[in-house]
């Protein structure tokens, strides 16, 4: 009980020498043992690498989870020390959506076929964000969050430990120094100085030991350096090839969607010469303008082994003239490279003339630029009142 009671009564005196050591310097009544250049710079560039270590790690976790409740709720699974529960993303929630709209608007029905498609395009973006997520989370996110909560701390304890060891050398130079001016009035004091200076030894080499510590510490922060840059690369291969998936997975869609989409400018340019409007009634104008067909050639017959000259003739654009009215202008959406020489090669934003040919497939159009004339994709056009 006894050694107790000293104990606190000394660890009481050496926090107030501190205090008060560390109150002067601020008051200018003090002198301060100063570290050299070099110490100092490696104290700045392990705060700095700190502070950004910080920011990078929180704002990537946004980028991961937008959303802050779930971010939150990670967090405390994470600090419990338990599995975070999987968590559905947008994209297959979107994909459930769809699914059951298209099983209400029918499955067999145009729209009902499209929403299936899309929606298991969307299962996959999402399938393949949870991926980018997770290898995002080991590769990145853990090895920044590992040097916060452990290189840093340590860093940081040392320092402390540091701070303290100063405060305690100056605090004894001071007692010295006081003990050196009261020596010179008096010999009684003599024994005063020797102790002050024995306790200045034994302050500057606590001090000494501990500054070699954390120098070797703040030095390490290179390997901090060269490490997190090794992850960084491991991020950025992730994000590529999640992004490459989600383009692919869009491409697929759009050449899925490609048919459907043929279908429904097919209707608006070529018109069904049977449908007539009833007698005495006078059909609304149409809300955008339909290209008339050219007059409709015989079709004759295939014969396994001999060619069908007469509908090779009509799908040939290089012998076929536009007809005389009813022709549109389009805007091309997207390059697209031509496959053969009855193809039109295209440019994206520029301006083309298209028309259309009875005996083509609903999802291609003769397109025309100047002297140059072939076929070309509907889904790649913009169709122009």
């Amino acid at each position: 009980m006894e050694f107790n009671v000293k104990k606190l009564a000394s660890d009481a005196g050496v926090f107030f020498s501190r205090a008060m050591q560390f109150t002067e310097e601020k008051l200018g009544q003090a002198e301060k043992t100063e570290l050299d250049a070099h110490f100092e710079n490696l104290l700045a560039r392990a705060d700095c690498t700190k502070n950004w270590t910080e920011k990078i790690l929180r704002q990537t976790e946004v980028l991961l989870q937008p959303n802050p409740s779930a971010r939150v709720e990670e967090f405390l699974y994470e600090k419990l020390d338990r599995k975070v529960p999987s968590r559905v993303t947008n994209g297959e929630l979107l994909a459930q959506y769809m699914t059951e709209a298209a099983s209400d608007f029918g499955p067999g029905t145009p729209y009902g076929k499209t929403l299936i498609k899309v929606g298991e395009t969307q299962r996959r973006l999402g399938a393949a964000e949870r991926e980018f997520i997770r290898s995002a989370s080991i590769s990145f996110l853990t090895p920044l969050r590992n040097f916060l909560e452990g290189d840093w701390r340590t860093i940081s304890k040392e320092r402390r430990i540091l701070q303290n060891r100063r405060l305690d050398l100056d605090a004894c130079k001071a007692r010295l120094k006081k003990a050196k001016a009261a020596e010179a009035k008096a010999a009684l004091w003599s024994d005063e100085v020797e102790k002050a200076e024995h306790e200045l030894r034994l302050t500057q080499s606590e001090f000494d030991r501990q500054a070699e510590v954390t120098r070797l510490l703040l030095e390490g922060i290179s390997s901090t350096h060269v490490n997190h840059l090794r992850c960084l690369h491991e991020f950025v291969e992730s994000q590529t090839n999640y992004y490459a998936q989600c383009y692919q997975f869009m491409l697929d869609l759009q050449k899925q969607l490609g048919s459907s989409k043929g279908e429904i400018f097919s209707g608006t340019f070529v018109g069904n010469a049977e449908s007539a409007s009833p007698a005495g009634v006078t059909s609304p104008p149409a809300a955008a303008a339909t290209l008339p067909a050219v007059p409709t050639i015989p079709v004759v017959p295939t014969i396994v082994g001999v060619p069908n000259t007469v509908a090779e003739a009509v799908l040939n654009p290089n012998e076929v003239k536009p007809p005389a009215s009813g022709t549109r202008r389009a805007r091309v959406l997207y390059d697209y490279e031509a496959a053969d020489s009855t193809e039109l090669a295209l440019l994206a934003d520029e301006m083309i003339t298209v028309y259309s040919l009875p005996g083509m497939d609903p999802d291609w159009l003769i397109g025309e630029r100047g002297n140059q004339k072939g076929k070309v994709p509907v889904t790649y056009l913009e169709l122009l009142s």
